[in-house]
């Protein structure tokens, strides 16, 4: 009798284990956190040289992510030349470390990488690469400027791509000269195929200058390339550039959200303009998990403030619309 009890718990032992092996583990996730266009020259550029730090308010939140970056909207160099442009931006590389403290990376294709010339964003890239920061949508040549930015954070490899597609045109990384990602439909569609099949991502992220100034609704251009990139395998996009926030909507349940407006911008002539999104992403391997936005408040220096009391988008896998939550009621 002994001997059949020890059979019949060695039994139940074996068969607990096996459940528990069927058991499927709880799905790793990974953190994203984006800030829209972050220009760090006049009273930014002041403030960090006075020992301050634009990014401050929200420094907890970029502590909680796993992955950080901004669009960069200047510049970072003491070289080259101002161009014929209206506002032209210059940041010192004094302004790194700050971000540095704060972010893993920045985007650089955008309409402002380029105001003082080739020699400058040349310098800009060594300046980064010096400071420990990441960056995607620029290189030293045209096959850099649309090399994914891979990181991996618990075993999920994330490709990061960023492109503009506002003039001027000239920005652009040549076959052999330095400069920015254009967006061009088939090679953005060759980039993100390429991210999974030649750099392994399990994830694809594109981020989009792109849209009008000043227009609160996505227009039908970027309605169909956003919709073209989640067809060509891309998990989300992420778009700025119109300097105020645009809708978020899903296509093929991956999120798309067409502006998250400025971030850091002293350069603002309304009110919509100094509100922006704080974006964060919920990420597995089977894409964006959930979604959620805090509220940037920009005074008139270009200094953002969190603004926990105004509600915003958010969203989760499996939801039909796109909601608005609190602070509270964020994950």
């Amino acid at each position: 009798m002994t001997h059949l009890w020890r059979w019949l718990a060695l039994g139940m032992v074996a068969l607990t284990l096996a459940a528990s092996a069927q058991t499927p583990a709880a799905p790793e996730t990974v953190t994203l956190v984006f800030a829209g266009d972050t220009t760090l020259d006049d009273d930014a550029g002041a403030l960090i040289a006075q020992g301050g730090d634009p990014l401050a308010d929200f420094a907890s939140l970029f502590a909680q992510a796993d992955v950080r970056l901004a669009n960069l909207e200047c510049v970072v160099a003491t070289g080259g030349s101002a161009g014929r442009k209206i506002y032209t931006f210059r940041a010192h590389p004094r302004v790194l470390p700050v971000l540095k403290k704060h972010l893993d990376g920045v985007t650089l294709a955008n309409n402002h990488s380029g105001d003082f010339g080739r020699e400058a964003f040349a310098e800009m890239l060594g300046h980064l690469q010096k400071a420990g920061l990441a960056q995607a949508g620029g290189g030293m040549n045209l096959s850099q400027a649309h090399t994914p930015w891979m990181v991996e954070r618990r075993g999920l490899r994330i490709a990061i791509l960023s492109y503009n597609e506002f003039l001027p045109r000239s920005f652009e990384a040549g076959h052999d000269a330095p400069g920015v990602a254009w967006s061009e439909d088939e090679q953005v569609v060759d980039d993100i195929r390429r991210a999974r099949q030649v750099h392994r991502a399990d994830l694809v992220i594109p981020f989009m200058h792109w849209g009008w100034e000043n227009e609160h609704v996505a227009n039908a251009r970027q309605r169909q390339l956003a919709r073209k990139m989640i067809e060509a395998g891309a998990d989300a996009v992420i778009g700025g550039h119109p300097h105020v926030t645009q809708g978020i909507e899903h296509h093929q349940g991956k999120p798309i959200v067409y502006s998250v407006g400025n971030f850091v911008m002293k350069e603002t002539d309304n009110e919509y303009q100094r509100q922006g999104w704080v974006l964060r992403l919920e990420l597995d391997k089977q894409g964006v998990r959930a979604l959620d936005t805090h509220v940037a408040r920009i005074d008139m220096k270009g200094i953002p403030k969190r603004d926990p009391a105004t509600a915003s988008p958010c969203w989760q896998r499996g939801d039909a619309q796109i909601g608005n939550c609190l602070a509270g009621q964020r994950r």
